[in-house]
């Protein structure tokens, strides 16, 4: 660690500049000399598409990577980071997307052994005293005699803010920090943090994707494209619309496609079902569920209450102990017959992993569909060239990019895949669509197109069930809302008259 002058920074939140970062992978430029000023004390989001940049950026401030050209300037002066080691001594530090905490260990436990000086011997008595004139002055309340496997997904994420404040961080760099909360705790967390902001004891640069958390709790926000920074104000002066514009570029920005048509008849009707879960402890019990032609039904829940099995269940995947599935009132088992015949058709989450062969052609996956049935019937060998022809159209009609249809399709990207997927499982008829976390860990560009296709989809007629943890995601799609939580259907709500925070309160598990 090198600072440059002699004065000690001064106490609370600490002012940081980056001045030209730049960071060359070989002759792959992944930061272009970005300039960004996080006040003292304020509260400042980045956004960009995957890929923009912005892991790179905060990599280069904490010490991971060695920036290839630029400066880092705390409180005005200049700091050169040899190692995270260097930015924890300065007083910066970081929370991560996924949680960092030993799970076996206490809270309490967990904020003892993250210190550099913590003894080979640990006076509990004299720890414990400590930690609860820590903890009186912190906003956050986490039991801290509590294992943290038994904490929920909040208190697990306060526990992470709560390790930085405790070894004293003055610069709190937070990377997706709300990817795994509801609403409620979601604004509880950031809440708390934007109160330790005004109060001069921190700042903060925060990494999301969520244009209403930049909205409720950032002063400012940045935004980088390919690696520049190509727009940055005031948060209260800049629309959603305009981020969008920023972080995509203007032309690709796009309005959201426009509803057509009222719901039909009954297509999907889940009745008595019943499944043990991924444990074999607990059950999934769907009482009733329906989805009708030309509507969308989102399923909102927290992550491990019964999204993923309930698709399983709807594509074979996992046996019913009791009740039934039907498609347009036939008694549905999701074989690949019935699935051809009664035109289902699938978009799991994860598809690259679970609907797709990776180390086959992208030509080969789009033809998993069709390629033994023709305009007549089930046929017994393969037309290699009617395969490639109709996997090119679609590879163009729906903007997949990929080297070659020869390419396998594990080399694409996540937002490809998932197009390489829709272009299979949209083409010709569609009765019904399951989709599971559609737009998880992809890009802007990526996620307005998915989304597209998925309400042309309702709007042709198809009956589209909905199942994700993003919650925005269920409120922009959906015209039903379901809750799911500890395996149940615990609320429904129309989407045009859905409250956000009754949502939020029933997929925490709150009545």
């Amino acid at each position: 660690m090198t600072v440059i002058g002699e004065e000690p920074f001064p106490r609370g939140a600490l002012e940081v500049q980056t001045v030209g970062m730049t960071m060359r992978f070989g002759a792959f430029t992944a930061l272009d000399d970005v300039s960004i000023t996080v006040g003292a004390g304020s509260f400042h989001a980045l956004l960009g598409e995957n890929g923009a940049g912005k892991s790179t950026l905060v990599k280069c401030m904490m010490g991971f990577y060695h920036a290839t050209a630029g400066q880092m300037m705390l409180g005005r002066r200049e700091v050169k980071i040899h190692d995270p080691r260097d930015a924890h001594r300065l007083g910066l530090g970081m929370v991560y997307q996924h949680f960092t905490l030993v799970p076996s260990l206490t809270a309490a436990e967990n904020l003892v052994i993250s210190r550099h000086d913590t003894p080979a011997m640990i006076d509990w008595a004299r720890e414990k005293k400590a930690l609860d004139a820590f903890m009186s002055a912190m906003p956050f309340r986490v039991p801290l005699d509590q294992p943290v496997a038994r904490l929920a997904a909040g208190e697990k994420q306060k526990l992470e803010i709560l390790k930085q404040l405790y070894l004293g961080r003055r610069f709190l760099i937070l990377d997706e920090p709300t990817s795994v909360l509801t609403p409620d705790e979601a604004d509880e967390v950031l809440g708390h943090v934007r109160g330790l902001c005004e109060k001069g004891e921190i700042s903060v640069l925060m990494i999301t994707h969520k244009f209403r958390e930049v909205t409720a709790f950032a002063d400012e926000v940045s935004v980088l494209r390919r690696g520049r920074l190509v727009g940055q104000g005031r948060v209260g002066g800049l629309s959603h619309a305009e981020m969008a514009a920023m972080m995509i570029g203007a032309s690709a920005a796009r309005a959201p496609l426009p509803r057509e048509g009222a719901p039909g008849s009954a297509i999907l009707s889940v009745s008595g079902a019943k499944a043990r879960d991924r444990s074999g402890l607990k059950e999934i019990d769907i009482e009733s569920l329906t989805v009708r032609a030309g509507e969308i039904v989102g399923i909102a829940g927290i992550s491990g209450n019964g999204q993923m099995e309930l698709m399983e269940i709807l594509t074979g995947q996992r046996p019913l102990i009791a009740g039934e599935v039907e498609v347009e009132g036939k008694i549905y088992h999701a074989t690949r017959p019935e699935a051809l015949t009664l035109a289902v058709r699938y978009l799991p989450e994860e598809p690259l992993r679970n609907a797709c062969a990776g180390r086959m052609s992208v030509a080969e996956n789009i033809a998993f569909r069709s390629f033994d049935v023709n305009g007549v019937g089930r046929r017994f060998w393969l037309d290699g060239r009617g395969m490639r022809d109709k996997a090119g159209s679609l590879v163009e009609a729906f903007k997949v990019k990929t080297a070659s249809l020869d390419t396998p399709i594990a080399a694409l990207s996540g937002g490809n895949v998932q197009r390489a997927v829709l272009a299979r499982e949209l083409t010709g008829d569609v009765r019904l669509l399951v989709i599971s976390n559609p737009c998880f860990g992809l890009d802007f560009a990526a996620v307005a197109e998915i989304r597209s296709r998925i309400v042309a989809a309702r709007n042709a007629g198809a009956a589209v069930l909905l199942m994700s943890e993003d919650l925005d995601e269920v409120m922009e799609l959906s015209d039903r809302i379901l809750v799911m939580s500890e395996g149940r259907i615990a609320y429904e709500t129309p989407a045009a008259t859905a409250d956000l925070a009754t949502i939020g309160h029933h997929m925490g598990g709150h009545a």
